[in-house]
């Protein structure tokens, strides 16, 4: 419709008035838009704000299209690119999540992101830009700030992680995380291991805590205490370094369980390098059930949590956000212990 006669046309917002508005200079708002130069983090943050409310992005043809459907849902992982790389956790993830965006002709865009503050501006290009139609949020952490950050972007999302109705952002995943910890600890306590160690991921991420709650609760249930529980960041160097140190304790532990299946095949590595035999010397438990426990000798325990399911009803419930007309995602289950042959007595 034309705009009434003696009514200008709406003037499209320029990097001047966003500028203007945000206080800054022309170059400033560039930077930002970039992630480049030595801005303060409250001035990039207010720039990034000014520029969503008046309907400015660096790029022209974007802009015109924040209100279109981009077909294109966004994976963001804050993780190191060789760990990427090495954990095929990710490559089941995305099989899931794209077995039900491809039939329905969605893309998945996926960024690496070093930490904090490149995820929160790369969460602001998406809204300002209109890139993605809505995001995976990965990694669900203590005092998590994405939620609240999406919601107010007003950029649909789901958090790939243990179902919480409390925030602000829907979560999926499968519940009683730490139904698997529990099995795991029983079997071995069944076993007759004493001498338990947990090599853990980071310690901010929510399902760290709970499945190390989870660990020593059963522990204690046992009659027990965890000989040690050590945090890593899921690297093969990590993993590996470790269980060197866990190994070479005079009193060393006679079962380790690993916080995903990559580290525990670094772990059983660096038991048999160590001289050790595995099951025979040490018990070796994984978590997530990847096919490569299945090719590991012997095979690997582990405990199952459904990765390429947990990804496909992320999808689904980002594509409901979307509005797309998808049935709702059920899981109703909960992570399951998986015995293989890397678990055994207790030596002695």
């Amino acid at each position: 419709m034309s705009a009434p006669t003696g009514q200008p046309p709406a003037k499209r917002p320029t990097i001047k008035a966003v500028a203007a508005a945000a206080g800054v200079s022309t170059a400033a708002v560039s930077q930002a838009f970039n992630d480049k130069g030595r801005l303060a983090e409250a001035t990039r943050q207010r720039i990034l704000a000014t520029a969503l409310e008046l309907g400015w992005s660096p790029n022209a043809p974007a802009a015109a299209l924040r209100s279109a459907r981009t077909r294109t849902l966004a994976l963001v992982v804050r993780r190191p690119t060789d760990v990427l790389g090495a954990d095929p956790h990710f490559s089941e993830l995305i099989t899931g999540i794209e077995g039900e965006l491809s039939p329905r002709g969605y893309g998945l865009l996926l960024h690496l992101v070093a930490g904090v503050r490149e995820e929160t501006a790369l969460y602001q290009r998406f809204a300002a830009e209109g890139r993605v139609d809505g995001a995976l949020l990965t990694d669900a952490r203590a005092d998590d700030p994405r939620p609240a950050l999406v919601a107010r972007l007003r950029l649909p999302a789901v958090v790939l992680g243990p179902p919480d109705a409390a925030g602000p952002v829907p979560s999926v995943g499968l519940g009683r995380q730490g139904a698997g910890v529990e099995e795991v600890v029983a079997h071995l306590a069944g076993l007759g291991h004493q001498r338990i160690a947990y090599v853990a991921g980071p310690a901010e991420l929510h399902h760290t805590r709970l499945r190390r709650d989870a660990f020593e609760t059963a522990l204690k249930a046992a009659g027990l205490r965890p000989w040690a529980v050590l945090h890593t960041d899921f690297t093969e160097v990590s993993a590996t370094a470790t269980t060197e140190a866990l190994l070479a304790a005079p009193d060393r532990p006679t079962a380790i369980v690993y916080a995903n299946d990559s580290m525990a095949v670094c772990g059983a590595g660096a038991a048999q390098r160590a001289g050790l035999r595995v099951p025979e010397d040490l018990s070796v438990v994984g978590y997530d059930n990847l096919p490569l426990g299945r090719w590991l000798h012997p095979r690997l325990t582990t405990v199952d949590q459904q990765v390429q399911r947990v990804g496909g009803a992320a999808a689904r419930a980002l594509l409901a956000r979307c509005g797309e007309d998808v049935a709702a995602p059920v899981l109703e289950d909960r992570p399951r212990l998986v015995v293989r042959e890397s678990t055994g007595p207790a030596p002695g």
